[in-house]
């Protein structure tokens, strides 16, 4: 299992949000620590194009050598070239031919050692050719609206029949953007995590904070505080 914690230095959304302090430490190292801490993941690179985010993955612990081609590290490159690219050159450069590759987006840091090893072991069980994390939803996408253009509330899917209640609704689940792994053939064939054989590792609500905003980035301070006993 070779881990890519990816991590360009050109973010927008939240500025150089890969290196910045969440409680007590950058947000890249929650990600790399918990990696190093698995117990199934054989190897672990972290791609990046910036200095600096590569000085911090050093000093957490992860390989640094590996630097990622600037065609790559712009604002509209696939996150599959990524994988590839750095899997292509561990197998040069370290000798080392993974069986699967596993995402691991720094913006999840709140996902644990456990559930790397979780979801892992899924694949190996189902010999799966993906794993993906999911989680419930916050809402359920039965109650989802749309707004016409003069304002009038619309259902957003065809539903067969009215949910009033909670308890009526059937089980949905969303991407948490935590965990994604693809066998080495389906990544390098049709670049993809999914095919017919990929299966779901769920994880709760509390773990699955994915950042993309000032708001995530907050509440997921607030979280990690609580668990180091701050709060």
């Amino acid at each position: 299992m070779l881990a890519v914690v990816p991590a360009r230095g050109g973010s927008k959304g939240l500025p150089r949000k890969n290196v910045r302090v969440l409680a007590g430490r950058p947000l890249i190292a929650y990600s790399i620590e918990a990696a190093r801490r698995s117990r199934l993941v054989g190897h672990m690179i972290v791609s990046t194009e910036d200095p600096e985010i590569a000085a911090i993955a050093g000093e957490y612990g992860a390989g640094t050598s590996y630097v990622r081609p600037p065609d790559l590290a712009t604002d509209d490159a696939l996150i599959y070239p990524v994988l590839i690219d750095a899997m292509e050159w561990v197998e040069e450069h370290d000798q080392f031919t993974a069986d699967y590759v596993l995402l691991l987006q720094p913006t999840s840091p709140l996902r644990t050692a456990d559930d790397i090893d979780n979801a892992i072991q899924t694949a190996i069980d189902r010999d799966a050719d993906g794993v993906v994390s999911v989680c419930a939803p916050d809402h359920h996408p039965y109650w989802t609206k749309r707004i016409t253009s003069d304002g009038q509330l619309e259902d957003f899917l065809s539903l067969d029949r009215p949910y009033p209640r909670r308890q009526e609704l059937p089980p949905a689940y969303a991407l948490n953007g935590a965990i994604y792994i693809a066998r080495r053939e389906l990544m390098l064939g049709k670049q993809t995590f999914y095919s017919e054989r990929t299966y779901a590792y769920v994880m709760p609500p509390e773990r699955s904070i994915d950042i993309d905003s000032e708001w995530d980035f907050r509440l997921a301070g607030l979280i990690l505080a609580g668990k180091n006993g701050d709060a």
